[in-house]
């Protein structure tokens, strides 16, 4: 079986040309990592006052994605820093974290890390009318004179593909106190031994960033890195590759002071600790809360 495979397409007024929503869901649902193909003309997105409408194709991966409500999914990119086509990188120090929704709705947010002082405080910002990118909407804007911008918008590409790579096995859920749902820490550990890939599924992270609005079912995935064993104990930990946060909805996006992002360690009882950042000032800080959490292995 190919390692990725096309499940949805949609075309750039984002209606569906090919699969289904609910094939995405499920492979997300059961562990696939997630990559979306757009293409874009380089006049109209990358350099409008060129005459070059040379078609550009893109395919990226979300290694961060969201699973709401049992049946949509959303994904961000956690580890993109700003490219300028087609030389190298934007003008400014910053990541990156944008994020694509199921129906083509995206978002972006920047965290800038130059250390620049900041022109504004956070709120909500009007919206960029981009005049010289038609196909560029931009549904609202936040925290603008920040170092921690970020924007909802959507992009009319000239088509979205999502690609799933579902080459990963549940074999341990457990609740936030540990006690175990389905499959066994032993599956989980034979795997780790055999060094297969790791990521978690935990339910609830984002739930300190609702705010008023109503609770969100949701579970947000992430790969592992290092991880370890402890033998006689029984319990595997790890660091989690970087995670960016946002405040659960459907669409997902961005919006003031509702977002971080930061590094996790979860342990197979319950435990998570984060390192979690403020995009505003980019000072950490440390939390520890309790998770249920369901485990997957590389095939």
């Amino acid at each position: 079986m190919p390692r990725w495979t096309q499940v949805l397409e949609l075309d750039a007024q984002r209606h569906v040309v090919s699969g289904e929503t609910d094939a995405l869901v499920a492979a997300v649902r059961s562990g696939a990592d997630l990559r979306i193909g757009t293409g874009f003309r380089h006049n109209e997105h990358i350099d409008t006052s060129s005459e070059r409408e040379e078609l550009i194709r893109e395919v990226m991966d979300f290694r961060v994605t969201y699973l709401l409500e049992d049946r949509w999914v959303a994904g961000i990119e956690n580890l993109r820093m700003p490219i300028a086509l087609p030389d190298g990188f934007g003008p400014r120090e910053s990541m990156s974290f944008f994020l694509y929704n199921q129906d083509g709705h995206q978002a972006i947010a920047r965290p800038f890390l130059d250390g620049a002082a900041p022109t504004g405080g956070p709120g909500v910002s009007a919206p960029n009318p981009w005049p010289d990118m038609p196909k560029y909407h931009e549904l609202d804007a936040f925290d603008t004179e920040t170092n921690a911008p970020s924007s909802n918008f959507i992009y009319d590409f000239e088509y979205f593909q999502y690609f799933v790579g579902a080459d990963w096995v549940e074999v341990l859920a457990h609740e936030s106190d540990g006690s175990v749902t389905s499959g066994s820490i032993d599956r989980l550990a034979d795997a780790f031994a055999a060094g297969a890939e790791i990521k978690v599924a935990i339910r609830g992270l984002c739930a300190d960033l609702q705010g008023s609005s109503s609770p969100v079912d949701h579970e947000v995935f992430v790969h592992l890195g290092a991880c370890y064993y402890y033998t006689e104990e029984k319990r595997l930990m790890a660091a989690a590759h970087p995670v960016v946060r946002t405040r659960p909805a459907m669409p997902l996006g961005y919006g003031t002071e509702s977002w971080d992002f930061g590094w996790l360690m979860p342990r197979t009882d319950g435990f998570v600790a984060g390192w979690l950042v403020d995009p505003h000032t980019l000072k950490f800080r440390r939390e520890d809360r309790r998770y249920a959490i369901r485990w997957f292995v590389s095939q």
